[in-house]
C-alpha cells in the first residue's frame, strides 16, 4: 500500500506539502503546478490518506466491508459537450439505474471521462468505497489503473478494455445490416457519416459499411464518406460542403441517431427531400428518432438493456462469480420508418 512519502517522492515535493494538498490547506501558498503534481501522484499510486483525524475523514474514508453494507455503484459516462446531452448514454444509464434501484442499492456517483481527467475530481470521486463501476468508453491507461485499484468490479459498455466484462453490440454487423437495408430499398450510391477522419478506417462501423459495399457490388466513393466528429455543428458543415460540391449520394448510413437527426435537419434546410432525393438510416434508436422529420429509419439497439445487463454482471460478480471476463453481445435489428 502506498504511503504519503511515496506520493511525495513521485510528485517531487515534501510529505508536508502532500498533506496540505489533501486537506485543502490554503494557509501556505502553493503553485497550481505543484498541486496538480500531487493529485496526479495520488491518482497514479491509488493512495488513501490515513484517517487519524476528523478533518481528514472529510476527504478520505476507511474502506468498509461492502458485504456488510448497502452496495453502492458508480457510472462514468462517455459524452461530447454537456454531461446529460447524449440520449444514447443516458438510456444506458437509465437501464443501469433501474436495475440498481430494484435491488435496493444506490448509485454513488455519475461522472464523465472528461471530468476524471482532473486528478482532484478523480481522487474525490472515490473517497468513499463503491462495490462496482460501469464505464461507457475506453479510459486513459492511468485513469483505468486507478479505477482498478479503487473498486473490485468494473463492467464496460462497449470498451476496448479486454481484462474486464463488457456489454456490447456488433458494430460491424449493424453497419452491414444498414447497407443491406438500403440496397434492398433500391439505393445503390450509399455514403457514410460518422467518427473522426484520422481513425475512420479503424472504425468497426465504417468497416462494416465498406465491406457491405464490396459484398453487394455497390460503388464506393470517398467523397461520400464524411467525418462527423460526433458533433452536430461539424456534421452540419461537412454535409453542406458536400452539397455545394454536388457530392451527395442517394443515401447515407449515419453512425448514430443523434448525427442522423442532424443530417435530416440539414437536408431539410438545403431543400433536399428525404427519402425521395437522399435516404437516411441511423444507428441506436434513441427515443427522439421516431419524432424526427421524417421519422428516422434506424438500426435499433437494446440500449436500456445494455445498462440492465451491465448491472446484472456486477451483481453476479459481487455474489461470487469468478469466471473469466466476458463480452455479452446484444442483438440489433432494422427498424423501418419514413426516412428510407
Amino acid at each position: 500500500m502506498s504511503t504519503i512519502r511515496d506520493v511525495a517522492a513521485l510528485a517531487n515535493v515534501s510529505a508536508a506539502t502532500v498533506s496540505r494538498v489533501l486537506n485543502h490547506d490554503t494557509k501556505y501558498k502553493m503553485t497550481d503546478e505543484t498541486i496538480e503534481r500531487v493529485w496526479k501522484a495520488v491518482a497514479e499510486l491509488g493512495y488513501k490518506a490515513p484517517t487519524s483525524t476528523q478533518k481528514q475523514m472529510r476527504y478520505v474514508h476507511k474502506p468498509e466491508d461492502v458485504s456488510q453494507t448497502r452496495h453502492k455503484f458508480g457510472c462514468i459516462l462517455n459524452v461530447q459537450g454537456g454531461k446529460y446531452n447524449d440520449p444514447y448514454y443516458l438510456s444506458i444509464l437509465s437501464g443501469f439505474e433501474d436495475a440498481v434501484m430494484k435491488k435496493g442499492y444506490e448509485i454513488s456517483f455519475i461522472r464523465t471521462n472528461e471530468e476524471l481527467e482532473d486528478p482532484k475530481v478523480l481522487y474525490s470521486t472515490f473517497r468513499d468505497p463503491v462495490s462496482g463501476v460501469i464505464i461507457m468508453n475506453t479510459l486513459e491507461p492511468s485513469t483505468f489503473r486507478y479505477l482498478q485499484k479503487q473498486t473490485p468490479y468494473i463492467v464496460g459498455i462497449d470498451t476496448d478494455h479486454n481484462d474486464i466484462d463488457n456489454v456490447a453490440y456488433d458494430h460491424y454487423n449493424a453497419a452491414f445490416m444498414a447497407i443491406r437495408h438500403l440496397m434492398d430499398k433500391g439505393y445503390k450510391r450509399i455514403g457514410f457519416i460518422g467518427g473522426f477522419q484520422e481513425n475512420m478506417k479503424t472504425s468497426r462501423r465504417y468497416n462494416g459499411y465498406y465491406s457491405a459495399l464490396h459484398c453487394f457490388d455497390l460503388e464506393y466513393n470517398p467523397d461520400w464518406v464524411l467525418a462527423s466528429n460526433w458533433d452536430e455543428e461539424h456534421c452540419d458543415q461537412v454535409l453542406r460542403d458536400a452539397y455545394k460540391k454536388g457530392n451527395l449520394p442517394d443515401a447515407f448510413f449515419v453512425a448514430s441517431d443523434l448525427m442522423a437527426i442532424s443530417v435530416l435537419r440539414t437536408l431539410f434546410d438545403l431543400g433536399v427531400k428525404v427519402p425521395e432525393e437522399v435516404a437516411v438510416i441511423g444507428l441506436s434508436n434513441i427515443e427522439i428518432s421516431k419524432y424526427s422529420n421524417p421519422p428516422l429509419t434506424t438500426i435499433a439497439l437494446p440500449i436500456r438493456d445494455m445498462g440492465r445487463v451491465a448491472a446484472g454482471i456486477l451483481f453476479d460478480r459481487i455474489e461470487g462469480d469468478d469466471t473469466p471476463s466476458k463480452i455479452v453481445t446484444l442483438s440489433a435489428e432494422v427498424l423501418q420508418r419514413s426516412s428510407t
